[in-house]
């Protein structure tokens, strides 16, 4: 008779919804995958989950909770469970996807996506999940909110633009206009007090915001929110899993010789880390001589201005990943060989 040795349950988290998959592995390294049940994502959801995998699965083996790292949807269940001392681990979601394509799968669906997981968690070593840092996770909730405020901002100077420019613009309109976007330049300055207070009082977090800022184009704001969204690179390894998990990996579609897509950035990552590196990119390539020498290289060799400059921002975040890591300032009397930079960053 086989034995059990492992115990999985997949996770596929949507926003109101989460599609659970139970999965084993035998004494004989055969996985398998037997149970699939959808339920809420919220507190009253997180109690019949764990109740339905309790009754599933008794008490033979520990069950190893697998989810994928999908926006902040899957955090209500993850301190949930970790409070509970399940064993949980987070995925970035480019390790699922390229598990994924290996499988015989037909047909993409949350049931199919929560197999996956199951078989993927059934077949790797994890590590456990651990609760982000405090730090981390304000500094998140107030660079995010610093985004809305700017965006709702933009939204109200489009609008005073267009209304100046008529024959006959509403002096009301105008005044009020101008009224909203006073007060929403108020709470930025306000959300970017509170962030450089939040980062000062924390030392290791501060000493790790001024080396970051070394970097040409990067500022204190730029490194909270690559710190905030990334929580300190706690699920990073390497600097191509920090360029998928922001979306600026690139992908290729080719089959034999009929079929050639354009490269393009997958976009599938996290689009705030996207965000913040769009303007430092676009100041390292008019100031920085060694961000504007690959500019300048990767523009002549295939002309698109665009995908250059997201070259550039792949570039600036792989570097403050390893600034971080090895806790040194950016070298500015260093300068690669910058052959070597445009064939990485291409």
């Amino acid at each position: 008779m086989r034995k059990i040795v492992k115990q999985v349950a997949g996770i596929d988290v949507a926003a109101k919804e989460l599609v659970v998959t139970l999965g084993r592995m035998y004494d004989d390294w055969t996985p398998e995958t037997y149970a699939s049940k959808s339920f809420a994502n919220n507190q009253k959801g997180f109690l019949s989950l764990v109740l339905w995998v309790k009754k599933l699965t008794g008490a033979v083996e520990a069950v190893r909770y697998v989810m994928e790292a999908t926006g902040v949807y899957h955090e209500a269940l993850a301190y949930f469970l970790e409070a509970q001392g399940h064993p949980l681990t987070i995925v970035l979601p480019s390790k699922i996807s390229n598990y994924f394509k290996t499988l015989d799968v037909k047909s993409v669906t949350d049931t199919t996506a929560a197999e996956a997981i199951a078989r993927f968690g059934l077949e790797r070593k994890l590590d456990n999940w651990k609760k982000p840092n405090a730090v981390f996770k304000k500094l998140r909730q107030l660079t995010r909110e610093r985004d809305q405020v700017v965006e709702a901002r933009t939204v109200a100077k489009n609008q005073l633009h267009a209304e100046a420019a008529e024959a006959e613009p509403g002096p009301n309109t105008v005044a009020r206009l101008k009224k909203q976007i006073a007060f929403f330049n108020k709470q930025e300055k306000e959300i970017k007090e509170e962030i450089r207070a939040l980062v000062k009082a924390d030392p290791q977090v501060s000493q790790a915001v001024d080396i970051m800022s070394t970097l040409p184009g990067v500022g204190s704001l730029t490194a909270a929110i690559v710190l905030a969204e990334t929580n300190g690179f706690e699920l990073v390894r390497n600097k191509r899993q920090l360029s998928s998990y922001a979306g600026l990996d690139v992908k290729e579609k080719q089959s034999g010789t009929s079929v050639k897509g354009k490269p393009r950035i997958s976009k599938k990552g996290n689009k705030q880390l996207r965000k913040a590196m769009h303007l430092p990119a676009l100041a390292a390539i008019r100031h920085a001589p060694r961000f504007k020498a690959v500019y300048a290289r990767l523009v002549a060799r295939h002309g698109i201005k665009m995908k250059a400059a997201v070259a550039v921002q792949r570039k600036l975040l792989e570097i403050m990943y390893v600034m971080y890591k090895t806790k040194t300032p950016y070298q500015k009397e260093y300068v690669p060989k910058i052959a070597e930079e445009n064939q990485a960053a291409a």
